[in-house]
């Protein structure tokens, strides 16, 4: 190879790697200064924002930028920015004689393209950082169109202050998107990045008018607008001070940070779901409401309202605002918190059960003072119903009848099932809560139960789309990041819940008596239909609300962040009432369709709500879920044997069979029938036995209420030091027979009409006998504890 040919390589070689620097000489990103945290409304209005890690409030780079910038920068700062690549030569040789001409610098002569390259090195500038500049604005010309280099300048050129791009100074001097602002506005923001250190507002007033002001009038020489409109704008104010940026939804903000990653979003921006119309009425709605509760010390209410059509979050206010007052608390998202959910779970039992084939919606459930390992449940208002249909227990929520119901289905079941239908918090084995998980004796998050409840509305919603099959996907959680989400099409035949067992559990939920006028809700055409429940939880610490429709969610808590318990926290009485402000809010719909084809017609007997069978004098036919099918026959109609007239009650050994006249008799078990017949007068008592008649004790006559077989008992001292009395009570059939009372086979005393005796029995397990004067015998045993090893 000649010499000749040696230097066409050398030369091809250093072309080409000079052509290789030149096209890796820009960094893939100009810009790696932290930004801020933004949440915008589904409109793209701003909802909140936190400053930047560095303390600067820099927005991302927007989508777009506004005309009316775009105007006056480019007839402040570049006017032939359209037609250069980079490098403006016009402008530079002006520069270099009018500076050599002041013998110091006083024109730059750079483009906006050179500008965003020297905001992005921030690099003491020489001669050769110039030059280098002038490469680098060449390269970025040739990488990024004119519409993404003025949205770099846009988002990354200083306004003053810590306030860096022009959405932050937009927010930041005029309480207003860029989008909105007047030509005198723009224009005002527009001078801010030529020299931010010496004129911005609130500082050289004067400065900054005429600046404003030169450029109005250059603005109109150049007929991006009128001279009229420009002098109009001459007389609008500067701003002053800087202004607070909004925050609307605090809370969202900072589990947006939280979860960024988890999202798989790169930006510190996004458009959220949020209706911004809703988002701030429920913010005024909730303070109203803070400033009335916080006269009884609570201080804390979150509300969540979900979209079911979509799936999405429509309002998020996680706590009442206001960083001023520590004491508050008001940082704590209590959308995210872990709390007890008191009776919010009950439908959900209630749902499983009838999914599951334990109940069918009427069915009576036992109503009576009950103690289970130790475990003594009670009612709100403390009394007894006997017996009483579940769905009636469910929209009265009452206690004892959900601990039965849970007794029957198990708890690890339930547990279970929970776990399934999005619970998430239940981090204990199901030992660890036992029954008490469905009186709130775990821990929920208002996240999950929200969810919870939209999974089954969009089941019941889907009934017909996905023509009788179900989704999974349902249960998804909702999303607060407004993006087109692939639809998951795996349809199943089974689901967590049934179509037919959520229809019925909507309309136990939809009976439960609404708080002040609320409660004439059906008086009126134009009221809307709501399922929902409430809940307290132990100590007034919590109150609930969670309703539903076909189209919304709402999730309502009140109480104390730090968890203070507070009289007249409860449910109904403060959460409740929210509720219902907050589905004003929501436009009306339809209710939910009846599944039809998802449900039985099945013979229930009317009086206890079990399946008919063939003792049941009153049947009628009922929509009730698939499984009902699996349900037990009515257990309280039996055939009992009258005499001839019908008084008394008789066997074969004292009335021939053809004398007899048979009858179904709806019979409660004693310690049901006690407090039954108290609340329903038509309840009809079983007819004595015609006397002479042996039935050998095969009728249970007598049950004991309190303490039951095996039940351990803690006697607690009196104010004065005394040992105190255990209330022993019983029920008989006939309410006036004498019940004779033995423990330890020694005789303590007789009772009539009202079985109830008050005894103090040593430390130890005694024998509990009762005997009544027609020699019936009830036997069980209980241990007292000793105070020393309670």
């Amino acid at each position: 190879m000649n010499k000749k040919s040696n230097a066409f390589l050398v030369s091809d070689i250093s072309c080409l790697m000079l052509l290789l620097v030149f096209l890796f000489i820009l960094p893939s990103k100009l810009f790696t200064s932290p930004t801020s945290y933004v949440v915008e409304a589904s409109n793209g209005a701003l909802l909140s924002a936190s400053i930047a890690k560095d303390g600067q409030w820099r927005f991302p780079v927007a989508d777009s930028v506004p005309a009316k910038f775009k105007a006056c920068i480019i007839a402040f700062e570049d006017k032939r920015f359209y037609s250069h690549f980079g490098v403006d030569l016009m402008a530079m040789s002006r520069a270099v004689r009018q500076n050599i001409r002041a013998k110091s610098i006083v024109s730059g002569g750079s483009t906006i393209t050179m500008q965003v390259i020297r905001l992005s090195r921030r690099e003491e500038r020489t001669i050769w950082q110039k030059l280098f500049e002038i490469i680098l604005a060449f390269r970025l010309e040739i990488k990024y169109s004119k519409e993404e280099i003025i949205g770099l300048y846009a988002a990354n050129a200083p306004f003053g202050s810590n306030v860096v791009g022009l959405e932050a100074a937009s927010w930041r001097y005029y309480g207003r998107d860029a989008a909105t602002l007047s030509w005198g506005e723009m224009a005002t923001l527009a001078v801010l990045p030529n020299s931010p250190s010496l004129v911005h507002p609130g500082k050289n007033t004067g400065r900054l008018i005429k600046k404003r002001n030169d450029l109005l009038d250059k603005l109109a020489t150049l007929r991006y607008i009128d001279q009229s409109t420009a002098n109009l704008s001459k007389l609008e104010p500067v701003p002053g001070k800087p202004l607070p940026l909004p925050q609307n939804a605090p809370h969202l903000l900072n589990r947006f940070k939280a979860e960024r990653a988890e999202l798989n979003i790169t930006s510190t921006r996004i458009r959220s779901t949020l209706d911004e119309d809703v988002q701030l009425k429920i913010n005024t709605i909730l303070k109203r409401y803070n400033n009335r509760y916080r006269a009884n010390d609570i201080n804390n209410i979150s509300a969540l309202v979900l979209d079911a059509r979509t799936g999405r979050v429509v309002s998020y206010v996680g706590n009442i605002y206001q960083p001023e007052n520590a004491d508050l608390q008001s940082h704590v998202d209590m959308i995210k918190a872990s709390r007890s959910p008191g009776s919010t779970l009950k439908p959900l039992l209630y749902a499983s059960m009838l999914n599951d084939g334990f109940i069918l919606p009427h069915t009576l459930v036992p109503d009576i003072p009950t103690q289970i390992a130790g475990y003594s449940p009670q009612n709100y208002d403390l009394g007894y119903d006997g017996a009483i249909a579940a769905d009636k227990a469910l929209s009265r929520s009452l206690n004892i009848p959900a601990v039965k119901m849970l007794q029957q289905y198990k708890y690890e079941r339930f547990y279970d099932k929970l776990k399934k239908l999005g619970i998430s918090t239940l981090n204990q084995p199901a030992d660890h809560y036992g029954l008490s998980l469905i009186l709130g004796g775990s821990e929920v998050t208002m996240w999950d139960l929200a969810n919870t409840y939209m999974g089954m509305v969009r089941t019941l919603n889907h009934f017909n789309t996905y023509k009788g099959m179900y989704r999974p996907a349902d249960y998804n959680q909702a999303s607060y990041v407004l993006r087109e989400d692939e639809e998951s099409k795996d349809d199943q035949r089974n689901s967590f819940l049934d179509h037919g067992s959520i229809w019925a559990t909507f309309n136990a939920m939809e009976e439960v008596m609404r708080p002040g006028d609320e409660g004439l809700w059906e008086q009126f055409s134009s009221s809307r239909r709501v399922a929902w429940k409430t809940g307290t939880s132990f100590g007034f610490r919590d109150a609930w609300a969670v309703g539903l429709t076909p189209d919304y969610v709402v999730c309502v808590w009140v109480g104390n962040a730090d968890g203070e318990g507070r009289p007249g926290l409860v449910g109904i009485e403060a959460a409740a009432p929210v509720l219902f402000d907050v589905f004003r809010l929501l436009p009306n719909g339809r209710w939910f369709d009846t599944p039809l084809t998802k449900l039985k017609k099945t013979k229930v007997c009317k009086q206890s709500g079990f399946k008919a069978g063939d003792y049941c004098p009153d049947a009628v036919d009922e929509l009730v879920p698939p499984a009902g099918e699996k349900t037990v026959i009515c257990p309280y109609h039996k055939l009992i044997h009258l005499d001839r007239t019908a008084t008394y009650r008789v066997t074969d050994q004292c009335e021939t069979v053809t004398h007899m006249l048979h009858k179904s008799w709806f019979v409660l078990p004693p310690a049901m029938e006690y407090y039954y017949r108290i609340k329903n007068s038509d309840y009809k008592t079983l007819p004595p036995y015609l006397t002479g008649c042996d039935f050998n004790g095969a009728n249970n006559v007598m049950e004991l209420i309190y303490p039951k077989n095996g039940a351990v008992v803690y006697i607690p001292l009196e104010l004065n030091g005394q040992r105190g009395k255990v209330v022993l009570n019983a029920a008989h059939r006939n309410q006036h027979v004498k019940i004779y009372w033995h423990i330890d086979n020694e005789y303590v005393a007789t009772t009539t009409n009202y079985h109830q005796l008050a005894v103090s029995p040593m430390p130890g397990k005694h024998t509990l006998t009762l005997v009544d004067e027609n020699g019936e015998r009830l036997e069980q045993v209980f241990t007292i504890l000793d105070k020393e090893k309670k």
